[in-house]
């Protein structure tokens, strides 16, 4: 059996997808290890890309954009390791970090999954941590919540010297062990994008596994290269993965009570984004842009959070 396998989903980041494998292939003991590329439908010549630079790499070509938790089950399906690396292609592998959060998995029996410190391209930190979504993460702001709660709601404002126990991590570099996920199962697929791992270490953890945020591995992190492209689908898609896992995990009074509450949240930010963009009479780009996101946010809720607005349709 192999001791690790890296399965990287893939949706139109050819450039950033190339620089990750080149990181990946750098580091050391690539011999025990297998790299998987699950290309998602890309029309930017990805899959092209890596059968002509890296033709010993196990590429998965799907037709077309099947979501991130389906496309990384197919990875896990082809894959052999003990242990499974789930990495974003918007990352890039500094040494060691690897295999310093494989080392701490072999060394915690009891850990279900491991997560990276996620940097910056400046090397500053980014949020590696996230909590289980309650009404409170979800209807307030998170920054301030880390500030004035740090043990309750670890964050990037604390560099930690050691590994912790936490809810959940950032799913762009985090590693299970098979062991846990034969017992757990794979990613929930009604997830199209986002929080897909969040529900994951919520099983793991249902289960009896445990979960780490693991400082010592590093990983830059240039974040949502792919669903920047379309930022008002993507906002969609979010929006439905928290209903999905409210739904799920915390019962339909609670989805409720987020429906109503993040439907005032967004009125409350289109009017303040409206009346900002009358004072500067339009002027600024960046703020017509988010105006227009919270537009089209607001009638997707108006029209009953219908199908077909989000990723899952955007080729």
């Amino acid at each position: 059996m192999t001791d690790l396998s890296i399965v990287i989903v893939n949706w139109n980041t050819r450039e950033y997808l190339l620089r990750c494998l080149r990181s990946v292939l750098a580091l050391r003991d690539r011999d025990s290890r297998e790299v998987i590329v699950v290309d998602n439908g890309s029309q930017d010549g990805s899959a092209g890309e890596v059968k002509r630079l890296f033709p010993d790499i196990d590429l998965i070509e799907n037709e077309q954009n099947f979501g991130f938790a389906r496309a990384t089950n197919q990875g896990i399906s082809r894959s052999s390791g003990r242990y499974i690396l789930l990495l974003n292609p918007d990352t890039e592998v500094l040494e060691g970090s690897i295999e310093s959060i494989v080392a701490f998995m072999k060394s915690r029996p009891e850990a279900g999954i491991a997560g990276s410190q996620l940097l910056n391209e400046d090397g500053s930190r980014q949020n590696s941590i996230a909590n289980f979504p309650s009404l409170t993460t979800e209807l307030f702001n998170k920054s301030l919540l880390r500030r004035l709660f740090p043990r309750r709601y670890p964050g990037k404002e604390i560099e930690y010297p050691d590994a912790i126990e936490v809810d959940s991590v950032i799913g762009a570099c985090m590693v299970t062990r098979r062991e846990a996920l034969e017992r757990v199962g794979v990613l929930d697929e009604d997830y199209f994008l986002f929080f897909e791992e969040t529900d994951w270490c919520y099983r793991m953890k249902a289960a009896g596994w445990r979960v780490y945020h693991v400082p010592q591995a590093k990983v830059i992190h240039f974040q949502g290269k792919g669903a920047d492209r379309r930022k008002r689908e993507a906002k969609v898609e979010y929006f439905l993965s928290r209903y999905h896992f409210f739904k799920k995990n915390r019962g339909r009074l609670q989805w409720f009570l987020l429906l109503i509450g993040l439907m005032a949240k967004l009125k409350v930010e289109f009017l303040s984004m409206f009346i900002g963009c009358l004072v500067t009479l339009f002027l600024l780009k960046r703020w017509r842009k988010r105006l227009a996101v919270y537009a089209y946010l607001l009638v997707w809720h108006l029209r009953l959070c219908p199908k077909g607005w989000g990723l899952n349709n955007a080729q």
